[in-house]
């Protein structure tokens, strides 16, 4: 059986060769990006597109008033999270974007809502299903099973990114579930409420929660997998740990009484290529424990944001740039110093539905920055970072903070654009921007306490990419996830020599180029009437 450390270094691209992936795309076996379960009951939820007065900015205000807990706030936190925002179209081919990016806008993630609100719908698990908007019963509480608690739960079909990117998919997957999660703790912030992770959960107990641990419900190469489960806080009472041990078992016990409905229909004519290298290193990293973990941040640079764009239009209007203008202007060192700030771990969406310490630091290829050389920078995101990538990386950098933000170091100054573009698997996306990056995550010493914290490093990572897509939109930018690499080229560049540190995840943003022959609708036009914005 392969371990995690062999399926990571199997799946590495590199200058001489990419990871094993299809030959060629069968267009007609594309996978289905909207699951649905054939004889579930479906309820409707409230017209999608509400708009909320609070602003981008607002969101960092310590205290708000909670939106009450609603038919037509779940809905939009549902929709901020999880839904459309919009549908594109080039010539004959039309596709739906999402408030949560993903990896070749595939979507592999399935959400899930857990309701105890009997106000809501019927207390019981539900399926979210994007495209109609709408709940899917997947299952009836036989009694009160959680004395109204609302969790979410998210899970990922590894065929859907595989399909299009082989062996490497299942990378991109937990990348995805980190996109999510921050787009969760995003949508309940702006309506005043707050996420918690439930760490205490094992795998095991999630998938009998959502009903995911019945294989006769799913054919058999598009099951699905379980990541993980929160609790949405709507209130300013909280469930103490306690209370939250013993609302799980009240729950699991509650579960083994229910009657499922509903079975999963198929999500794609037939099935060419095979990767069972992801299943092994699913079962490899999987998590069976049910200890908590919480931490405290270090001090970190506040600066406040500028954006009075109402939250929910920001948050519908992102978008994953196709190219940059690489002849646009340097981006200001206040908007460039924001973003930075807003990487910091904090006790603010999406940072306060973290349970663990920073163990993903940034190296910068900086381009086009009002104010700063071009070169190679360093922004490790906590203090044992930074004498960590000091001992790790080549000797020979300058490590030379910046003055202006002291947290950022030069590494080596000159034109970076080149092996920008280069390490990014060759793409211009990268060296066009105003500035690209590589998250290098403390890989040996997380792996080795525990396998299945290789797939909480890559939700870190797509947690900080989460970020990273908003505040660029909010600096009237645009940006874009990287996900091909050359792993050990990065490594190479940095002096790294063993896997102590490791690029999981590259991101760019810069000043976007539209492209005028694809056209946009919007996104729940077809449900009649919707005023959700076409972007």
């Amino acid at each position: 059986m392969i371990t995690v450390t062999d399926y990571h270094q199997r799946t590495k691209h590199g200058l001489q060769g990419y990871a094993a992936a299809p030959e060629a795309l069968d267009w007609n076996d594309q996978p289905n990006p909207f699951r649905r379960f054939e004889g579930s009951p479906i309820f409707n939820l409230s017209k999608p597109g509400k708009q909320l007065a609070v602003t981008w900015s607002d969101l960092e205000q310590p205290s708000r008033q909670a939106s009450e807990l609603n038919p037509e706030n779940l809905s939009l936190l549902l929709e901020l999270a999880f839904g459309l925002s919009a549908w594109k179209q080039y010539g004959p081919n039309r596709w739906a974007l999402r408030n949560n990016p993903s990896s070749g806008n595939l979507h592999p993630t399935e959400a899930y809502l857990v309701n105890g609100v009997a106000a809501l719908v019927p207390q019981g698990v539900y399926h979210y299903v994007s495209s109609e908007h709408q709940l899917e019963q997947r299952c009836q509480f036989a009694n009160k099973a959680l004395d109204d608690s609302l969790l979410i739960g998210l899970s990922s079909i590894h065929w859907r990114e595989a399909w299009k990117y082989g062996e490497r998919a299942f990378r991109y997957c937990q990348l995805d579930i980190g996109h999510v999660l921050a787009a969760l703790s995003y949508a309940a912030t702006t309506l005043g409420w707050r996420i918690e992770l439930l760490s205490a959960y094992s795998d095991a107990d999630i998938a009998s929660i959502l009903g995911l641990q019945d294989k006769d419900q799913f054919i058999a190469k598009e099951m699905e997998t379980v990541d993980l489960i929160c609790r949405i806080h709507y209130t300013e009472n909280s469930i103490n740990p306690l209370d939250a041990d013993s609302e799980r078992d009240e729950l699991l016990q509650s579960i083994q009484q229910t009657t499922w409905q509903g079975r999963a229909q198929s999500l794609g004519a037939y099935h060419v290529y095979h990767w069972p290298v992801i299943d092994e290193v699913s079962q490899q990293a999987v998590k069976k424990d049910r200890i908590t973990s919480h931490w405290q941040s270090d001090k970190i640079p506040l600066i406040k944001s500028a954006c009075d764009l109402p939250a929910t239009q920001l948050i519908r209007q992102r978008r994953s740039a196709q190219q940059f203008n690489a002849r646009s202007e340097p981006i200001s060192q206040q908007k460039f110093f924001r973003i930075l700030a807003a990487l910091f771990p904090a006790d603010k969406s999406p940072f306060d539905a973290w349970n663990w310490a920073p163990a993903v630091h940034l190296c910068l290829f900086i381009h086009k920055v009002e104010g700063l050389q071009p070169g190679l920078y360093c922004l490790p995101r906590s203090e044992n970072g930074v004498e960590l990538l000091k001992q790790q990386l080549t000797a020979n950098f300058k490590w030379q903070p910046v003055a202006e933000f002291p947290q950022l170091y030069l590494l080596q100054e000159g034109d970076a654009r080149k092996p920008a573009k280069t390490l990014s698997c060759h793409q211009t996306i990268a060296s066009d921007s105003a500035f690209s990056l590589a998250m290098l995550t403390e890989f040996k010493d997380q792996l080795s306490d525990q396998p299945w914290h290789y797939r909480r490093l890559f939700w870190e990572c797509g947690l900080i990419g989460q970020v990273l897509y908003l505040e660029a939109e909010s600096a009237e930018l645009r940006g874009t996830g990287i996900g091909c690499f050359f792993d050990d080229n990065v490594h190479d560049l940095l002096g790294l020599k063993d896997n102590t540190l490791q690029s999981l995840y590259h991101f760019t943003v810069g000043e976007p180029l539209e492209d005028a022959r694809i056209q946009s609708f919007p996104a729940y036009g077809h449900l009649g009437g919707s005023v959700s914005s076409a972007g």
